[in-house]
């Protein structure tokens, strides 16, 4: 039988500790929340009127439940209150010397068998341990925020805690409807030390003018289907808690892609804590308010559609996935399209893979069937260079292979008409090097849809130091009138998608490598805690091991940055050609 805490103790009634009070309380529990003086405890008892008041707006409490669920918690200014309870949780802010005063307080205070808990989510609970007589008792226990939403809860075991308590801690958290997952003690647990290096690399993206904060949050929502992107989550969590957080690992790891980005400290020095203090990286209409409102990094819609050159018959060169899934964005949209393939064979069933996809949208009854015609008929295929002499925009979708795209560009560099847009799909190559086979580098953009193109609505438009203004223009118009969510960056390895994802995804491998946890815990970790569609290794076998592999190469020799070379791991699973879903077998076993 595993040990029952009946009675908890809450140490610290900010957001967290409220929130974890709230979700005790909710399942019966009988709680004693400390704060330091009235008004602590005073904004303790607003955030939990306003979760609950909120939670029975929203019919998940009926009042009856509010009441009985506030009536179990009682609050005090001294730890003493805690004298007799049967575990804490302190939630106190994220100060080591602050949480070693309040542990070697609370060992002085509370029964030889009470198990204290933090819930501190970088912080070593080793080090937060010895400062009491019971190491052995003591765990880390780091719910999510908002503690009564997020289902995942992080239970940390330091070398010297119990298995016993361990055992008990774990059977406490799923009583609260939560999912714990098991780990060791180190810098971030699981789900911080994989999230907050994606969220600091996209603050260096930002700080550098790579790309707007819009176009950043854009791009991993819309491409990667993140809730939220990584500057609003920042704003979210808190500038200074993200600091604390990321310094905290990098003492440990001496990773530089740990390193708090100095813009950070440079925000949270002027006050600019996020959405707490109604300014972050976003402007809010009050602090703790999460609607956002424009202030003066807000984009302007501007005339550029006045700039942008006239775009109705487009060619699509490729037959794979992506370009039959292009040349169909293209043609539902209205636009004549020619098809360029090798053969007559390879257009043909080129054609066929767009009839087939058109025809599976009529069976969807998501496209009537006279759309269906239409669009067919705006296509005609094609097998030389030619015949897209007369398109207004080209967009390439060969194979990534430089070599192979260079002589595409050389081949339209030599029948397109002057004025005519000349676009890559690629999603890691060097735009300037398809440019640069032309004698017309103004003209040349990438355009990188996302797989499958007829459903995602990301589009990466990327400039190059040599792209005019006016096809920039035009790429942006072209995406909006196809219903895409264009986002702009500059011509650099990853563009901004790729960018940050495959650093974490190599982070989730190299954590896997460590024996740090298992490669189920660390998908869990993401899914159930930061609310991902899907775990690294997930992600990965679905993508193909080669691929990825093959892109963190690629951002390995661009950046030169130590963190982004490919985790070995990854590199022996290629070797034995265990390449994901594709083949079976990568990271896990697929049925045949």
């Amino acid at each position: 039988m595993t040990r029952q805490f009946n009675t908890v103790g809450i140490v610290g009634l900010g957001t967290m500790g409220a929130g974890i009070a709230e979700v005790l309380a909710r399942t019966g529990i009988t709680v004693v929340a400390v704060d330091v003086d009235e008004a602590g405890l005073a904004r303790g008892r607003g955030h939990l009127d306003h979760s609950t008041d909120r939670a029975v707006a929203g019919g998940k409490l009926s009042t009856a439940e509010r009441d009985a669920t506030l009536g179990r918690i009682s609050y005090a200014t001294s730890l003493d209150a805690l004298a007799g309870v049967d575990l804490v949780v302190e939630a106190v802010p994220e100060r080591i010397e602050l949480k070693a005063a309040v542990f070697a307080e609370l060992d002085r205070i509370c029964g030889p068998d009470t198990v204290f808990a933090s819930n501190t989510s970088s912080l070593s609970i080793t080090e937060i341990g010895v400062h009491t007589g019971r190491p052995g008792k003591v765990v880390g226990l780091h719910f999510f925020n908002p503690a009564p939403v997020l289902k995942l809860v992080e239970v940390i075991r330091t070398v010297v805690t119990e298995p016993d308590v361990v055992t008990d801690v774990v059977a406490f958290a799923e009583g609260l409807g939560k999912t714990p997952v098991v780990i060791g003690d180190r810098a971030g647990f699981i789900a911080n030390a994989l999230l907050f290096g994606y969220l600091n690399h996209a603050v260096r993206m930002y700080e550098s003018r790579y790309a707007t904060r819009e176009d950043l949050d854009a791009a991993m929502r819309y491409g990667c289907g993140y809730p939220m992107g990584p500057l609003a989550v920042l704003d979210l969590i808190g500038l200074d808690t993200a600091y604390e957080i990321l310094d905290t690992m990098y003492h440990q790891s001496r990773n530089r892609l740990h390193a708090p980005a100095p813009l950070l400290k440079q925000m949270i020095t002027a006050g600019l804590l996020g959405r707490k203090s109604g300014r972050g990286f976003y402007t809010y209409d009050g602090p703790d308010s999460p609607v956002v409102v424009p202030d003066v990094l807000t984009p302007v819609t501007s005339a550029e559609g006045d700039a942008a050159r006239e775009v109705q018959r487009v060619g699509v060169i490729g037959t794979g996935t992506m370009a039959t899934g292009i040349v169909e964005v293209f043609a539902k949209r209205g636009y004549d399209v020619v098809l360029r393939a090798r053969s007559e064979d390879k257009a043909a069933a080129a054609v066929g893979k767009v009839r087939k996809s058109l025809e599976k949208a009529v069976s969807r009854g998501k496209l009537a069937a006279e759309d269906r015609d239409a669009a067919l008929a705006r296509v005609t295929p094609v097998v030389d260079f030619a015949d897209l002499a007369d398109c207004d925009l080209v967009v390439e979708a060969v194979a990534e292979e430089l070599s192979i795209k260079k002589a595409v560009f050389q081949a339209l560099d030599e029948v397109c008409k002057p004025g005519a847009v000349l676009a890559t799909t690629t999603s890691s190559l060097p735009v300037i090097e398809c440019a640069a086979a032309t004698a017309r580098p103004g003209d040349v953009v990438g355009l990188h849809f996302f797989n499958p193109a007829q459903v995602m609505k990301l589009v990466e438009v990327v400039e190059t130091i040599s792209t005019s203004a006016d096809v920039v223009a035009t790429a942006r118009r072209v995406c909006l009138n196809l219903g895409k969510v264009p986002v702009h960056c500059g011509d650099r390895a990853g563009f901004i998608v790729n960018a940050l994802l495959f650093p974490y995804l190599n982070d989730a491998v190299k954590m896997l490598e460590a024996h740090y946890a298992s490669a189920d815990d660390i998908d869990n970790a993401m899914k159930v805690g930061c609310s991902l569609p899907m775990g690294p290794f997930e992600l990965l076998d679905v993508v193909g091991l080669d691929v990825s592999l093959a892109i963190e190469r690629t951002l390995y020799l661009e950046f030169r940055e130590a963190g982004f070379a490919p985790a070995p791991l990854l590199e022996h699973l290629v070797k034995a050609g265990r390449l994901g879903r594709k083949t079976g077998k990568g990271f896990r076993d697929y049925a045949a």
